[in-house]
Protein backbone atom coordinates (compact mmCIF):
# COMPACT_ATOMS: atom_id res chain seq x y z
CA UNK A 1 0.00 0.00 0.00
CA UNK A 2 1.38 3.48 -0.89
CA UNK A 3 0.36 4.85 2.66
CA UNK A 4 0.22 1.68 5.08
CA UNK A 5 -2.75 2.01 7.61
CA UNK A 6 -2.24 1.05 10.95
CA UNK A 7 -4.27 -2.25 10.39
CA UNK A 8 -2.30 -3.27 7.59
CA UNK A 9 0.94 -2.82 9.97
CA UNK A 10 -0.44 -4.91 12.44
CA UNK A 11 -0.79 -7.59 9.64
CA UNK A 12 2.40 -7.47 7.99
CA UNK A 13 3.94 -7.63 11.21
CA UNK A 14 1.88 -10.54 12.74
CA UNK A 15 1.64 -13.04 9.67
CA UNK A 16 5.36 -14.63 9.74
CA UNK A 17 4.88 -14.96 13.21
CA UNK A 18 1.49 -17.40 12.76
CA UNK A 19 3.34 -19.90 9.93
CA UNK A 20 3.65 -22.83 12.86
CA UNK A 21 -0.32 -22.83 12.31
CA UNK A 22 0.08 -23.44 8.13
CA UNK A 23 -2.27 -20.64 6.99
CA UNK A 24 -3.90 -19.94 3.82
CA UNK A 25 -3.50 -16.35 3.54
CA UNK A 26 -6.23 -14.48 1.45
CA UNK A 27 -4.09 -11.76 -0.19
CA UNK A 28 -4.10 -9.78 -3.35
CA UNK A 29 -0.80 -10.01 -3.70
CA UNK A 30 1.29 -13.53 -3.32
CA UNK A 31 3.64 -13.36 -0.26
CA UNK A 32 6.71 -15.69 -0.42
CA UNK A 33 7.21 -18.59 1.92
CA UNK A 34 3.28 -18.84 2.77
CA UNK A 35 0.31 -20.78 1.08
CA UNK A 36 -1.57 -18.08 -0.77
CA UNK A 37 -5.37 -17.57 -2.12
CA UNK A 38 -6.24 -14.24 -4.51
CA UNK A 39 -8.46 -11.88 -3.43
CA UNK A 40 -9.63 -8.56 -5.20
CA UNK A 41 -7.39 -5.47 -5.35
CA UNK A 42 -10.51 -3.19 -4.48
CA UNK A 43 -11.17 -4.15 -0.87
CA UNK A 44 -8.71 -1.60 1.04
CA UNK A 45 -9.36 2.02 2.70
CA UNK A 46 -7.25 3.35 0.12
CA UNK A 47 -10.69 3.29 -2.65
CA UNK A 48 -12.19 5.16 -0.02
CA UNK A 49 -16.06 4.04 1.38
CA UNK A 50 -16.35 2.44 -2.06
CA UNK A 51 -13.53 0.05 -0.63
CA UNK A 52 -14.99 -0.75 2.69
CA UNK A 53 -18.20 -1.12 1.02
CA UNK A 54 -17.02 -3.91 -1.72
CA UNK A 55 -15.23 -5.06 1.16
CA UNK A 56 -18.46 -5.56 3.21
CA UNK A 57 -19.83 -7.20 0.46
CA UNK A 58 -16.95 -9.05 -0.49
CA UNK A 59 -16.95 -11.10 3.50
CA UNK A 60 -20.84 -11.53 3.58
CA UNK A 61 -21.07 -13.55 0.10
CA UNK A 62 -18.00 -14.54 -0.96
CA UNK A 63 -15.54 -14.94 1.66
CA UNK A 64 -17.98 -18.37 2.92
CA UNK A 65 -17.53 -20.02 -0.22
CA UNK A 66 -14.26 -19.66 -0.52
CA UNK A 67 -14.20 -20.79 3.25
CA UNK A 68 -15.86 -23.78 2.07
CA UNK A 69 -13.45 -24.33 -0.84
CA UNK A 70 -10.40 -24.36 1.09
CA UNK A 71 -12.48 -26.78 3.75
CA UNK A 72 -11.36 -24.47 6.28
CA UNK A 73 -11.95 -24.81 9.91
CA UNK A 74 -11.50 -21.52 11.36
CA UNK A 75 -10.82 -17.95 9.76
CA UNK A 76 -8.98 -15.16 11.77
CA UNK A 77 -9.30 -11.55 10.52
CA UNK A 78 -7.41 -9.14 11.26
CA UNK A 79 -10.08 -6.50 11.83
CA UNK A 80 -13.81 -6.44 13.60
CA UNK A 81 -15.33 -7.71 9.71
CA UNK A 82 -16.57 -11.52 9.48
CA UNK A 83 -19.43 -12.93 7.77
CA UNK A 84 -22.50 -13.82 9.33
CA UNK A 85 -24.64 -16.33 9.77
CA UNK A 86 -22.85 -18.79 7.34
CA UNK A 87 -21.20 -21.22 9.55
CA UNK A 88 -17.64 -20.00 9.21
CA UNK A 89 -15.57 -20.26 12.70
CA UNK A 90 -13.82 -16.82 13.24
CA UNK A 91 -11.58 -14.84 15.36
CA UNK A 92 -11.44 -11.63 14.87
CA UNK A 93 -9.20 -8.35 16.47
CA UNK A 94 -10.86 -5.12 17.55
CA UNK A 95 -8.38 -2.38 17.73
CA UNK A 96 -10.69 0.24 19.19
CA UNK A 97 -14.37 1.42 19.44
CA UNK A 98 -13.56 5.10 18.89
CA UNK A 99 -16.47 5.78 16.02
CA UNK A 100 -18.45 4.68 19.41
CA UNK A 101 -16.56 6.88 21.97
CA UNK A 102 -16.73 9.76 19.42
CA UNK A 103 -19.27 9.08 17.05
CA UNK A 104 -19.51 11.04 14.11
CA UNK A 105 -23.55 11.59 12.35
CA UNK A 106 -23.96 9.86 8.93
CA UNK A 107 -20.39 8.39 9.37
CA UNK A 108 -20.30 4.70 8.06
CA UNK A 109 -18.16 3.88 10.30
CA UNK A 110 -20.32 4.55 13.39
CA UNK A 111 -23.37 2.84 11.93
CA UNK A 112 -21.06 -0.20 11.12
CA UNK A 113 -19.89 -0.04 14.98
CA UNK A 114 -23.08 0.34 16.35
CA UNK A 115 -25.36 -2.47 14.15
CA UNK A 116 -22.88 -4.66 12.80
CA UNK A 117 -20.17 -5.06 14.74
CA UNK A 118 -22.25 -6.77 17.84
CA UNK A 119 -23.57 -9.32 15.55
CA UNK A 120 -19.83 -9.94 14.53
CA UNK A 121 -18.59 -10.31 18.38
CA UNK A 122 -21.66 -12.50 19.07
CA UNK A 123 -20.85 -15.11 16.74
CA UNK A 124 -17.32 -15.11 17.03
CA UNK A 125 -15.13 -17.92 18.53
CA UNK A 126 -13.02 -15.23 20.13
CA UNK A 127 -11.84 -11.64 20.27
CA UNK A 128 -8.56 -10.09 20.39
CA UNK A 129 -8.19 -6.49 21.13
CA UNK A 130 -5.06 -4.37 20.77
CA UNK A 131 -5.14 -3.30 24.90
CA UNK A 132 -6.52 -4.26 28.19
CA UNK A 133 -8.23 -0.17 27.66
CA UNK A 134 -9.61 -1.51 23.72
CA UNK A 135 -11.04 -5.18 25.44
CA UNK A 136 -12.59 -3.43 28.45
CA UNK A 137 -14.48 -1.45 25.91
CA UNK A 138 -15.56 -4.58 24.14
CA UNK A 139 -17.23 -6.19 27.15
CA UNK A 140 -19.04 -3.23 28.39
CA UNK A 141 -19.89 -2.03 24.88
CA UNK A 142 -21.64 -5.20 24.04
CA UNK A 143 -22.41 -7.38 27.02
CA UNK A 144 -19.25 -9.90 25.83
CA UNK A 145 -18.49 -12.70 28.58
CA UNK A 146 -14.81 -11.75 29.46
CA UNK A 147 -13.20 -15.14 28.72
CA UNK A 148 -14.39 -14.62 25.21
CA UNK A 149 -12.16 -11.72 25.13
CA UNK A 150 -8.22 -11.76 24.95
CA UNK A 151 -5.85 -8.18 24.99
CA UNK A 152 -3.14 -9.05 23.27
CA UNK A 153 -0.36 -5.72 22.97
CA UNK A 154 1.02 -4.54 19.59
CA UNK A 155 4.54 -3.79 19.17
CA UNK A 156 7.19 -2.06 17.05
CA UNK A 157 9.86 -2.91 14.08
CA UNK A 158 12.90 -2.43 16.48
CA UNK A 159 15.34 -2.36 13.49
CA UNK A 160 13.21 0.28 12.12
CA UNK A 161 12.42 2.20 15.20
CA UNK A 162 16.02 2.94 16.82
CA UNK A 163 18.17 5.40 18.54
CA UNK A 164 19.91 7.46 16.04
CA UNK A 165 21.95 9.32 17.78
CA UNK A 166 21.07 12.41 15.41
CA UNK A 167 21.81 15.68 16.47
CA UNK A 168 18.21 17.56 18.25
CA UNK A 169 16.36 19.90 16.45
CA UNK A 170 13.84 22.24 17.90
CA UNK A 171 10.41 21.07 17.23
CA UNK A 172 7.99 19.18 18.88
CA UNK A 173 6.56 16.50 17.36
CA UNK A 174 3.09 15.21 16.75
CA UNK A 175 1.95 11.93 14.39
CA UNK A 176 -1.26 10.65 13.19
CA UNK A 177 -4.13 11.34 11.76
CA UNK A 178 -6.55 15.40 12.15
CA UNK A 179 -9.88 14.04 13.50
CA UNK A 180 -10.99 15.67 16.59
CA UNK A 181 -10.34 12.80 19.05
CA UNK A 182 -6.95 13.18 18.38
CA UNK A 183 -7.14 16.53 20.68
CA UNK A 184 -4.58 18.54 18.33
CA UNK A 185 -6.75 21.96 19.21
CA UNK A 186 -6.00 21.43 22.78
CA UNK A 187 -2.08 20.70 21.78
CA UNK A 188 -1.98 23.79 19.34
CA UNK A 189 -3.61 25.72 22.52
CA UNK A 190 -0.70 24.48 24.60
CA UNK A 191 2.42 24.79 22.45
CA UNK A 192 0.91 28.61 21.76
CA UNK A 193 1.00 29.08 25.41
CA UNK A 194 5.25 28.06 25.90
CA UNK A 195 7.03 30.97 27.01
CA UNK A 196 8.49 33.43 24.24
CA UNK A 197 11.78 32.58 25.33
CA UNK A 198 10.93 28.44 23.98
CA UNK A 199 11.87 29.70 20.50
CA UNK A 200 10.74 26.55 18.90
CA UNK A 201 8.58 24.62 16.91
CA UNK A 202 5.57 22.20 16.59
CA UNK A 203 5.54 19.75 13.39
CA UNK A 204 2.49 18.12 12.72
CA UNK A 205 3.04 14.75 10.34
CA UNK A 206 -0.36 13.34 8.97
CA UNK A 207 -2.34 13.59 5.90
CA UNK A 208 -4.07 16.31 4.95
CA UNK A 209 -7.76 16.23 5.93
CA UNK A 210 -9.58 18.32 4.13
CA UNK A 211 -12.66 17.96 7.06
CA UNK A 212 -10.31 18.58 9.97
CA UNK A 213 -7.09 20.28 8.90
CA UNK A 214 -8.25 23.81 7.88
CA UNK A 215 -9.43 23.92 11.22
CA UNK A 216 -6.62 23.26 12.93
CA UNK A 217 -4.53 25.75 10.62
CA UNK A 218 -7.32 28.52 11.60
CA UNK A 219 -6.25 27.82 14.99
CA UNK A 220 -3.00 27.93 14.43
CA UNK A 221 -3.34 31.28 12.27
CA UNK A 222 -5.77 32.99 15.16
CA UNK A 223 -3.06 32.49 17.80
CA UNK A 224 -0.04 34.11 15.57
CA UNK A 225 2.06 30.46 15.55
CA UNK A 226 1.49 29.83 12.45
CA UNK A 227 5.07 30.73 11.21
CA UNK A 228 5.88 28.67 13.94
CA UNK A 229 3.31 25.13 13.03
CA UNK A 230 4.49 23.32 10.53
CA UNK A 231 2.07 20.78 8.70
CA UNK A 232 4.26 17.79 7.38
CA UNK A 233 1.78 15.75 4.96
CA UNK A 234 2.00 12.05 5.44
CA UNK A 235 5.64 11.12 6.25
CA UNK A 236 6.85 8.24 4.67
CA UNK A 237 7.39 4.99 6.66
CA UNK A 238 11.16 5.07 6.09
CA UNK A 239 11.32 8.86 6.82
CA UNK A 240 9.74 8.86 10.31
CA UNK A 241 12.59 7.81 12.70
CA UNK A 242 14.83 10.61 11.42
CA UNK A 243 12.08 13.14 12.21
CA UNK A 244 11.05 11.17 16.01
CA UNK A 245 14.52 11.20 16.61
CA UNK A 246 15.49 14.79 15.80
CA UNK A 247 11.95 15.75 17.71
CA UNK A 248 12.07 17.38 21.48
CA UNK A 249 9.32 15.54 21.95
CA UNK A 250 6.76 13.35 20.92
CA UNK A 251 3.43 15.42 22.14
CA UNK A 252 0.45 12.53 22.07
CA UNK A 253 -2.28 13.99 23.45
CA UNK A 254 -5.13 11.68 22.43
CA UNK A 255 -8.66 11.47 23.76
CA UNK A 256 -8.34 8.10 23.00
CA UNK A 257 -6.40 5.15 21.54
CA UNK A 258 -6.41 1.81 20.90
CA UNK A 259 -2.96 0.87 21.55
CA UNK A 260 -0.93 3.74 20.58
CA UNK A 261 1.74 2.82 18.02
CA UNK A 262 3.51 6.63 17.54
CA UNK A 263 4.23 6.41 21.29
CA UNK A 264 6.01 2.91 21.70
CA UNK A 265 7.99 3.62 18.51
CA UNK A 266 9.02 7.30 20.00
CA UNK A 267 10.31 5.25 23.12
CA UNK A 268 11.84 2.89 20.70
CA UNK A 269 14.02 5.92 19.14
CA UNK A 270 14.80 7.29 22.91
CA UNK A 271 12.88 10.37 22.04
CA UNK A 272 10.80 12.05 24.90
CA UNK A 273 7.16 10.99 24.77
CA UNK A 274 4.42 13.25 26.20
CA UNK A 275 0.94 11.30 26.45
CA UNK A 276 -2.41 11.07 27.98
CA UNK A 277 -3.14 9.21 31.05
CA UNK A 278 -6.37 7.54 29.60
CA UNK A 279 -7.72 4.71 27.56
CA UNK A 280 -4.13 2.64 26.30
CA UNK A 281 -1.98 4.95 26.22
CA UNK A 282 -0.48 4.16 29.83
CA UNK A 283 -0.32 0.20 29.07
CA UNK A 284 2.47 1.62 26.12
CA UNK A 285 3.75 4.44 28.09
CA UNK A 286 4.64 2.71 31.47
CA UNK A 287 6.35 4.91 33.54
CA UNK A 288 8.77 5.91 30.48
CA UNK A 289 6.73 9.22 29.90
CA UNK A 290 5.13 12.31 30.94
CA UNK A 291 1.37 11.61 31.51
CA UNK A 292 -0.78 14.25 30.99
CA UNK A 293 -4.71 15.05 31.66
CA UNK A 294 -5.37 15.61 27.55
CA UNK A 295 -8.62 17.85 28.38
CA UNK A 296 -6.00 19.80 30.41
CA UNK A 297 -4.15 22.17 28.01
CA UNK A 298 -2.12 23.76 31.13
CA UNK A 299 -0.74 20.55 31.86
CA UNK A 300 0.26 19.27 28.44
CA UNK A 301 2.21 22.80 28.15
CA UNK A 302 3.72 22.29 31.87
CA UNK A 303 5.05 18.96 29.92
CA UNK A 304 6.15 20.52 27.24
CA UNK A 305 8.11 22.99 29.06
CA UNK A 306 9.95 21.21 31.20
CA UNK A 307 11.27 18.65 28.54
CA UNK A 308 12.79 21.76 26.68
CA UNK A 309 14.05 22.92 29.61
CA UNK A 310 15.58 20.40 31.03
CA UNK A 311 18.14 17.93 29.56
CA UNK A 312 18.29 15.87 33.08
CA UNK A 313 14.62 15.00 32.51
CA UNK A 314 14.86 14.45 28.97
CA UNK A 315 18.05 11.84 29.38
CA UNK A 316 16.08 9.84 31.91
CA UNK A 317 12.80 9.97 29.67
CA UNK A 318 15.28 8.75 26.41
CA UNK A 319 17.01 5.49 28.25
CA UNK A 320 13.57 4.93 30.14
CA UNK A 321 11.79 5.10 26.92
CA UNK A 322 13.61 2.81 25.21
CA UNK A 323 14.36 0.21 27.98
CA UNK A 324 10.41 0.39 28.00
CA UNK A 325 10.31 -0.24 24.29
CA UNK A 326 12.30 -3.41 24.74
CA UNK A 327 9.40 -5.07 26.31
CA UNK A 328 7.28 -5.60 23.58
CA UNK A 329 7.75 -7.47 20.14
CA UNK A 330 6.29 -8.50 17.05
CA UNK A 331 7.24 -11.78 18.18
CA UNK A 332 5.55 -11.75 21.86
CA UNK A 333 2.59 -10.43 19.52
CA UNK A 334 2.38 -13.02 17.50
CA UNK A 335 3.15 -15.71 20.10
CA UNK A 336 0.43 -14.64 21.63
CA UNK A 337 -2.07 -14.68 18.97
CA UNK A 338 -1.06 -17.57 17.76
CA UNK A 339 -1.73 -19.60 21.14
CA UNK A 340 -5.23 -18.21 20.92
CA UNK A 341 -5.86 -19.13 17.26
CA UNK A 342 -4.66 -22.95 18.60
CA UNK A 343 -7.33 -22.86 20.66
CA UNK A 344 -9.92 -23.17 18.07
CA UNK A 345 -8.20 -24.82 15.61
Amino acid sequence: MAKPTGISTYAVNLFPHLKLLNPTLLVSQKIDNFSCYPIPQNLTPEQGTKGHLSRLLWTQFHLPKIYQKLKSNLLFSPLPEAPLYSGCRYVVTVHDLIPLRFPKRFSPLTSYNRYFLPLVLSQAQHIICDSESTAKDVINFFDIPSEKVTAVLLAHDANHFRFLDLPSCNYFLYIGRHDPYKNMLRLIEAFAALPKCCDCELWIAGSFDKRFTPVLKAAAEQLNISDRVKFLEYVPYGELPIIINQAIALVFPSLWEGFGLPVLEAMACGTPVITSNISSLPEAAGDAAIMVNPYNVGEITEAMQAVANDAGLRSHLRQAGIARSKLFSWEKTGQATAAVLQRYL
